[in-house]
């Protein structure tokens, strides 16, 4: 099958209101290219020197969204062009993000981490430690970010039920965060959940940003 053909098919079951993160992991800037010709303008990368090659080798009117595990010392690379950071999963990463845009005079918008999966190897905050950081306020402080909703992973299982419920308690992390911290912050509107093998149940529990890879790219080399 076609990249073309494969957005086709997905963007046939994706409804308004949903945007679609064509993830280009591990795939080469002319592979991109191909999904960029179908029209597509979103794309996430998890490495950062990979994003960087490919937002120089691409056009730039291509929104670029990072949503692996962000090392701080890498923060730098990716601000100036970043449209979207899905991962923040710890304050100092806020903070040091905020540190850099105000450098350059930018806001960048990011969302928060939680981990909701049963897997160690996943990041994020607990939804305890989410609660416990978005009270504390001191994000509040930070001038140069957004907070513009959460982000996690669900469990990698054929359990649909376990995953259903990872993502609901998602949802109601997202709808909590939204009515006690951000009720005034019209920009608080992104739940990212949802992959190519679960983004039908993720947009079931309320998923705005799906993120897809295999299903538009093929496997990975």
């Amino acid at each position: 099958m076609s990249i073309k053909y494969n957005l086709q098919h997905i963007r046939a079951t994706i409804p308004a209101g949903v945007t679609l993160v064509c993830v280009t992991k591990f795939h080469p800037a002319h592979t991109v290219a191909q999904a960029y010709s179908a029209g597509e303008r979103i794309f996430g990368e998890s490495r950062v020197p990979e994003l960087v090659q490919k937002h120089e080798a691409l056009p730039k009117d291509i929104q670029w969204h990072f949503i692996g595990h962000l090392q701080t010392n890498k923060v730098k690379f990716i601000v100036p062009f970043i449209s979207l950071i899905h991962s923040v999963d710890s304050e100092n990463l806020l903070a040091k993000i905020d540190a850099e845009a105000a450098k350059i005079g930018k806001i960048v918008n990011c969302l928060l981490e939680v981990h909701i999966a049963q897997e160690d190897s996943k990041y994020g905050f607990s939804p305890t430690a989410l609660t416990e950081f978005l009270a504390a306020r001191r994000w509040a402080t930070m001038k140069n970010i957004r907070i513009c909703g959460l982000m996690g992973m669900a469990t990698y299982t054929d359990n649909v039920e376990q995953i259903r419920g990872e993502m609901q308690l998602l949802k109601q992390l997202f709808d909590r965060a939204r009515k006690d911290f951000f009720a005034d912050c019209e920009w608080f509107t992104e739940l990212s959940i949802g992959m190519s093998d679960d983004y039908h149940v993720a947009i079931e529990e309320g998923s705005t940003i799906i993120r897809i890879g295999t299903s538009i790219f093929g496997a990975r080399s």
